[in-house]
């Protein structure tokens, strides 16, 4: 398997946190961001930081900041998209996205993405961890995207299409189960209280 490229998810107004760039506060010793791209780094070829507004406050991560390619903030699909833009650029198959507000995402997310997509003419696969109550809860911002369909992409969100798993379910995408330990390992920071719980968590 040819090791796809990361896309870190960081377009969102963070209006739960007060507004600004959630990414930036600090968790413990390191910002939000570096703990995610530590996190990915291992795991990728190389990374992008998916960001609107004036990039120069990113510069000190060292990453290429790509925004998203259709204004109005649509949502985490505009962001996918721009990465597959980005991917394009570069030559690459696939992406794989993780959030800027989610810390503690699994170390082998990447490997059971790829293995999961394994047969498909075009990988698309989602993160998924167990729910008591609903069966399965899907993690739209973590993914495998096939960079082959970002123009019917584009042309969905062109459409007016923001639900994640509307688009996925339409190229029949596929749902990588992680397990739920003594965290889970998709919770995210959307509030001051919840920073306080990710301070816990470390």
């Amino acid at each position: 398997m040819t090791t796809p490229l990361g896309v870190i998810l960081a377009g969102g107004k963070s209006s739960r946190m007060g507004g600004g760039d959630k990414s930036l506060l600090p968790l413990g010793a390191a910002p939000l961001l570096a703990r995610v791209i530590d996190r990915i780094a291992p795991q990728v070829s190389d990374i992008a930081l998916n960001a609107n507004g004036d990039p120069a406050r990113f510069a000190t991560f060292g990453l290429p900041v790509v925004a998203d390619s259709i204004e109005g903030h649509l949502g985490p699909l505009a962001g996918v998209l721009a990465g597959l833009d980005w991917a394009a650029s570069k030559g690459a198959d696939a992406i794989v996205t993780v959030a800027a507000d989610t810390p503690f995402f699994p170390h082998d997310l990447v490997l059971h993405l790829q293995q999961t997509g394994q047969g498909m003419a075009y990988p698309l696969v989602l993160a998924a961890t167990p729910d008591p109550e609903r069966g399965i809860n899907r993690h739209p911002t973590f993914g495998l995207w096939p960079v082959a369909l970002r123009d019917d992409l584009r042309d969905a969100l062109n459409d007016g299409l923001r639900k994640v798993v509307l688009w996925t379910d339409r190229h029949e995408g596929r749902l990588a189960e992680f397990p739920v330990g003594s965290i889970d390992p998709f919770f995210n920071v959307n509030t001051p209280e919840d920073l306080a719980q990710a301070e816990r968590m470390l």
